[in-house]
Formats: C-alpha cells, sequence, structure tokens
C-alpha cells in the first residue's frame, strides 16, 4: 500500500501541489498568528515610567468591586471606574509625615465634586508603613505593581485585547478556508480518477484499499506541508508583529519573545487534521466507485452530480444558517452587531451553498449566458461555453468554490462592519439638534460662554454643557454591566439642543434622583426605581424618567452632573435661538474660548475646537475601526490568496484531463483560437457563477442585519463594499482566464 502511495504521488505531484500550497500557506499563518497571541496572553512586564524611582505609590481607587451570584454561592465583579478617585489632601498630609511624596504635576480637579487632588503619589516610605497609614482609603502598589499609575496602562490593556481579536478571528476564519479549499481541490481530483479507480478495481483493490490510497496521499501532503508551513510562519511572525506595531494596532513595546512553542504544534496537527478533513469525504466517495466497465464508460457530463448525503448536509446547513439568522434577527437583534456573531455566521451559508453548488450551477449558468444569445460573433462558441459550463456540474462548482467564498466574505464581513458604522454615524445625526459643538478637555467655564452669547444679543441660544460618565448596574442578580453615559448641567437646555429616540417617557423629567435609561437595560419602565453606581463607584437609587430605544449601543444612559462626581465637562452643544445667525454663535463661542479663524487654542482645563454640527458629526462620526478593518483585509488577502491557488490548480487539473475534448473540437473544425475562447469563456463564466452565488450569501446577510437594526428601531443604512468586492471578482476572472488560456494554450499547441 505504501508503495502504491509513493508511486501516486510522484505521478500526481501536480495535481496536489494546490493542496500542497494551501495547507502549508494555511499552516504558516496560523502558526505566525499563534505566535502573536501567545505575547497577548503573557505579555512581559514594563518597567513603571511615571513613578520608577518612588518604591511605594499610592492611587486612588480606580475599581469597583460587587457581589454577585453565582450558581449555588455568590462572587466578586470588578469593574474599571469611570471616574477614580483622587488621592485627596488628608491623605497627601499623612504620607508627608512618612517620607518625601512625588507627584508629577497632573492635578484632578473634579467638577461638580468636593474632592480636589492628584491621582496618584509615589511616596518614599517603606511599604508596610505606607499600608498602615492609606489602609482601604486608596491602592498601596508596589513592585510592577507601580504600572498602574502610567497613563499608558490602561491603553496597553485595551492594544492587548484588539490584538487577541483580530488573530484569533483571521486564524479562525483562515482555517475555515483552508478546510474548504483542501476539500473542494480533493473533491475535484477524485472526479477526474474515476477511471484510474476503475483499473485499480479491476486489478483488484478493494473499495477499502482505495480509500486507503487516497487518505494516504492526503496524510503525507498534510504532514510535509504542515513543516513547510511552521517553517514559514516562523519567518512571517516577526514581520507581522511589526505590521502590527507599525500599523498602531499594537503597543510600540509588543515584539515576539520566541519563548512558547504550543502555535507550532496546533498549527501542525491542525494542518494535518485539514488534508485529512479534506479527502475524507473525497476518500469515501472514491471507495463507492463501481466496477471497471462502470467507471471506464462514464462520460464528461455530470450525472447525478450531488449525491444525496451531500445534498442533505447542504439543506441542513442551509436550514440552520437561515433558521439562525432569522431567529438573532428576531430574538437576539443586537449579537447580530456583534464582530464575533457577523464574522463567523456567513461561513455557515457559505459551507451550504457551496455543497449545493453542482444544483445552482445549471440554472445560473443558463441566467448568465442570455446575454450571449444576442451578442453577435458569439455563435458556435457562445453556445460551445454555455453548454460546456452547464453540463460539466462538476468543474463548474470546483471553479466557481473559491470565488464563492471570497466574494461572499467581502461582502459579508466589509459590508456588515460598514452597515453597522454608517447606522451609528446616522443615529448620530439624527440625536442632535444643535448648531454649533464646541469641544475639549474641560469646558467647565459655561457662565463665560452663556455671558458672551448675551453680550451679543443672542440670549435666546440654547447651550447645554455635557460630560463623558458612566453607570453602572447588576443585572438578574449575576452581572455587573457597564453603561456609558452623559452628565447634563441644564436638562431645558438639552432638551433644546437634543433629539433622542425616546419610546417612552419624557428626558425634560431628568433631575438630580432620576436617570434616562434604554431598552438593553433588564428595568426599562418609566416610574421604575433602579439600584446603580455612580461613575466614582457611589451607590444611588434613581428612577427612570425616560426609556431611549436600544439602538446600535450608542443610545446611551443620561443623568444630571449631580450623579457624576469627577466628571469633567467635555462637550457644548449649542442652538441658535430663532432668528439668530449661526455665524454669530460661532464668533460667540470663539471668542470666548479664545479660539480664532476655527484652529485649536488653549482654555483653562484643556483644548476647545467650535465647529458647526455638521462637521463635528463629519470628525466624530462612527466608522468600522483600523483594528477590524485591517482585521478583515487581512482575512480577505488570504482567502484571496487561497482562491488563486484553487482556481489555478483546478483549472490546470481540468485542462490536463481534457485533452481528448480539444483533440474532438480541432477535428470537428474549430481553430485553435476558437478552442481557447471556449475554453476561457467557460472558465471566466464558473467565476461569474460563484460571484453571483456570493453576492446571494452577501444580500442574505446584510438583510438579516438590517432587519436586526429595524427591531432594533435605528436607521438601517446598508453599505455594501463594492469596491473591494468588485476587486476581489476582478482578481478571480483574471487568474481563472490568464490559468485557462496557457493551459489551452500549451494543450493545443498554440504559441503565447
Amino acid at each position: 500500500m505504501l508503495t502504491v502511495v509513493l508511486s501516486s504521488l510522484r505521478a500526481r505531484w501536480a495535481s496536489l501541489l494546490g493542496s500542497f500550497v494551501a495547507v502549508a500557506l494555511g499552516v504558516g499563518v496560523m502558526a505566525a498568528m499563534g505566535l502573536g497571541l501567545a505575547e497577548t496572553f503573557d505579555a512581559p512586564g514594563r518597567e513603571p515610567q511615571r513613578f520608577a524611582s518612588s518604591p511605594v505609590v499610592v492611587m486612588g481607587r480606580d475599581t469597583l468591586t460587587v457581589e454577585v451570584r453565582r450558581g449555588p454561592g455568590t462572587a466578586h465583579v470588578t469593574r474599571k471606574l469611570a471616574h477614580p478617585h483622587p488621592v485627596d489632601e488628608r491623605l497627601l498630609a499623612e504620607l508627608r509625615e512618612l517620607g518625601r511624596v512625588r507627584t508629577d504635576g497632573t492635578p484632578r480637579d473634579a467638577v461638580g465634586s468636593d474632592a480636589v487632588g492628584v491621582d496618584a503619589v509615589g511616596v518614599d516610605a517603606p511599604a508596610a508603613a505606607v499600608r498602615e497609614v492609606v489602609g482601604d482609603r486608596a491602592l498601596v502598589l508596589t513592585g510592577d505593581d507601580r504600572r498602574r499609575a502610567d497613563p499608558s496602562f490602561e491603553r496597553d490593556e485595551e492594544a492587548l485585547v484588539a490584538v487577541n481579536s483580530l488573530l484569533g478571528t483571521a486564524a479562525g476564519v483562515t482555517a475555515f478556508v483552508s478546510v474548504f479549499v483542501t476539500a473542494s481541490t480533493f473533491a475535484f481530483v477524485v472526479a477526474l480518477r474515476r477511471r484510474e479507480f476503475g483499473l485499480l478495481r479491476m486489478a483488484g483493490a478493494t473499495p477499502g484499499q482505495v480509500r486507503r490510497v487516497l487518505l494516504g496521499e492526503a496524510l503525507t501532503v498534510g504532514v510535509v506541508a504542515s513543516a513547510a508551513g511552521c517553517l514559514l510562519g516562523a519567518w512571517g511572525a516577526p514581520l507581522l508583529v511589526r505590521e502590527l506595531v507599525d500599523g498602531g494596532v499594537a503597543p510600540s513595546w509588543f515584539a515576539l519573545r520566541g519563548e512558547v512553542a504550543w502555535p507550532y504544534h496546533v498549527a501542525f496537527w491542525t494542518g494535518v487534521s485539514v488534508a485529512l478533513c479534506g479527502a475524507w469525504a473525497a476518500a469515501r466517495r472514491a471507495g463507492r466507485t463501481g466496477g471497471p466497465v462502470e467507471a471506464l464508460r462514464e462520460a464528461s457530463v455530470d450525472a447525478g452530480a450531488v449525491p444525496w448525503p451531500r445534498r442533505a448536509a447542504g439543506l441542513v446547513m442551509l436550514g440552520g444558517g437561515l433558521g439562525l439568522l432569522a431567529w438573532k434577527a428576531g430574538a437576539d437583534p443586537a449579537d447580530l452587531l456583534k464582530r464575533k456573531t457577523y464574522a463567523t455566521l456567513p461561513m455557515l451559508l457559505i459551507t451550504a451553498v457551496a455543497a449545493l453548488a453542482p444544483l445552482l450551477v445549471r440554472p445560473a449558468v443558463r441566467l448568465l449566458a442570455l446575454p450571449l444569445r444576442g451578442m453577435r460573433g458569439s455563435g458556435a462558441t457562445g453556445l460551445l461555453v454555455r453548454e460546456n459550463a452547464a453540463a460539466a456540474v462538476r468543474r463548474t462548482a470546483a471553479v466557481a468554490a473559491p470565488v464563492l467564498v471570497t466574494v461572499a466574505l467581502a461582502g459579508s464581513l466589509l459590508g456588515s462592519a460598514g452597515t453597522v458604522a454608517a447606522t451609528k454615524g446616522a443615529e448620530a445625526v439624527e440625536r442632535t439638534r444643535a448648531d454649533v459643538v464646541v469641544t475639549g478637555e474641560d469646558l467647565g467655564a459655561v457662565r463665560d460662554l452663556q455671558a458672551a452669547l448675551r453680550t451679543r444679543r443672542l440670549a435666546r441660544a440654547a447651550v447645554s454643557p455635557s460630560a463623558s460618565t458612566a453607570v453602572y448596574v447588576r443585572e438578574e442578580g449575576s452581572a455587573l454591566v457597564r453603561s456609558d453615559a452623559r452628565a447634563v448641567s441644564d436638562v431645558a437646555a438639552f432638551a433644546g439642543v437634543s433629539r433622542l429616540p425616546v419610546v417612552a417617557g419624557d428626558v425634560r423629567g431628568l433631575d438630580d434622583r432620576s436617570i434616562v435609561v434604554n431598552e438593553e437595560w433588564e428595568r426599562h419602565e418609566v416610574g421604575a426605581w433602579v439600584r446603580v453606581w455612580l461613575g466614582d463607584g457611589r451607590p444611588a437609587r434613581l428612577r427612570i424618567v425616560a426609556v431611549l430605544a436600544r439602538g446600535t449601543g450608542d443610545n446611551g444612559a443620561y443623568v444630571t452632573a449631580a450623579n457624576a462626581p469627577g466628571a469633567r465637562v467635555d462637550r457644548l452643544e449649542v442652538r441658535a435661538g430663532r432668528g439668530a445667525d449661526r455665524s454669530e454663535v460661532v464668533a460667540a463661542l470663539r471668542s470666548a474660548t479664545g479660539v480664532e479663524s476655527g484652529a485649536e487654542s488653549g482654555v483653562p482645563g484643556g483644548v476647545a475646537e467650535v465647529r458647526s454640527a455638521d462637521e463635528w458629526l463629519a470628525a466624530t462620526r462612527p466608522g468600522t475601526g483600523a483594528q477590524t478593518r485591517l482585521g478583515f483585509l487581512v482575512v480577505l488577502g488570504i482567502a484571496l490568496v487561497y482562491a488563486g491557488i484553487a482556481l489555478a490548480g483546478t483549472l490546470l487539473m481540468a485542462t490536463s484531463a481534457r485533452d481528448t475534448e480539444l483533440r474532438a473540437l480541432r477535428l470537428a473544425g474549430a481553430t485553435r483560437g476558437q478552442v481557447l475562447g471556449a475554453v476561457v469563456g467557460e472558465a471566466l463564466l464558473a467565476v461569474a457563477v460563484g460571484v453571483v452565488l456570493g453576492l446571494a450569501v452577501t444580500a442574505v446577510n446584510l438583510a438579516g442585519l438590517g432587519s436586526a437594526l429595524g427591531r432594533l428601531s435605528a436607521p438601517v443604512t446598508v453599505d455594501v463594499p463594492w469596491g473591494v468586492v468588485g476587486g476581489c471578482a476582478g482578481a478571480c476572472a483574471v487568474i481563472a482566464g490568464v490559468t485557462a488560456g496557457v493551459a489551452t494554450a500549451v494543450r493545443t499547441r498554440v504559441k503565447v
């Protein structure tokens, strides 16, 4: 058996080259991404920077810990506070009695609060003595924990989470595409080798021996390709990490340390498993090949191209994909807006459509070939292209499959991300009625701005100051949920400059004992009381006065400034009164903030910028995050490479098996140019079938997402990335056309 396998590999190395490259590339990508993921799990400890010379750091408490119910018992859940506590003056005085206290000159003026101080200080004193003085009033940090006081600490943690998510998603999609392409390639190889298997049966081989030959080939290809892929991953991992750092996705200190081996093991055995899984279904089909007479008399025209197990599996997956999409859109529409959901759900539909592709080929070919019938000059060539593509179902489906994957991923991934971002932008436009928006780090001098407007005879202008904050609520007794919020200083003015998607109640009823929530909250009935923790961790009991539509998740909560201790005013929304000129409002605001000609200028507490509402919305419009877009482009790049490998390999194998057909065409009077045009046209028609099927999957996914957005009362704005989809389709067409043309020219001895 081993001799037969090795002989088969030597004779058919060209047909297995595509599978080898696909597995090696997949293993290389998974190894490189696994090495990057390993660094996010165990990031190296960095030296403290802000208080490097102080042995002890005292930092105001920055977390909220709440007891929740978990199973039969309880547990404590910790969340980061929106407004960490300052180190107050009384504690500073006590610390100075122990030794030298170092500050970095960063004050924390808590607007609306009596606490004034700094967020952290360094203390030159023994840690035990400092802990005794501090008690539970603040955090005492020593050693590497002093990094928690560095401004970059939280940013680094968020960046590592982004890198982890990016690499994990890309690795998962890579594995899916690798299995898909490998399975498709092996299936087509089996279809081309039916006569060979018949001869093996005539020589006395049993069905089990035929299956073992194919699985032996797959195992050999998988082991060798996986080993090559691990070497490729070791070479590519540093390049990947460098690109992540240069692209701003990973922190500047992120680097490979070369201390882990598990990514190589995972990638290697995944590659071997992918090769065996991809060949398993094909091997079962090969084992079912009948006797030699049956195999040798099979025509090139595919009859019964879809066996009932594949048809059943395809229908089950299609029903499952559509059912899951409908269930999510109806029962949990917000889940469809999450990246992990809309990045994985299309895979089920792609697999289902690919499994049923042979059933869809003939209708799709007839539809796409309609323009050829009326085209002058198409004649016999057009007829031959149409009939060959419709008759050779397996060949057309094998060419269309990788195109389907690429187009469906491009349309579904980038389309879903773009649709969510566009809808968020539309929500932001609908939420404001302001004419001018002033933004800055600390815009607490509201009275000066209002006085400036009055001096310009613009007293009717509504000026609404607000600050970023958060509230925390315990839901179902088992989860502590953070909800981003805005703290409003003037409720009447806020109602005048905003246009919130209120579904119940009235935001004008907001006061220091109430809150505005959205439908996502567990309790969202007007008049109900909810227990929350404010941005600095203080508990409060507030009454719901208004409920907003759930939307895409950006319709957060609203409280008054009294319920946002430590929050700084960072936005002023201004709506000019009746008869007022917007330019006068802009001029008055720029004069009050010291901004000239629209440029940024320093104001007390930070930097202010005065912009019209349209300019502000354009500058702050939510978009697809850089990490998300980069991750999806990496995935699409991998899918496109796989598509190219699969297209080239499939067309080369298909053309090599068509010598008899091509000679028959020449004997029938077809010129070499007509033969070449027919084969290339058939390849391009198969690519078009893949594009149509990919667009169908994209349409279903985006329709489900649009339905979910409608259920969330969000303004549906579907964004189809036609440029990327067209680029992927064009690249596939070029690869298919060139490969088919060159292979046919060589077979018919045409000079190229």
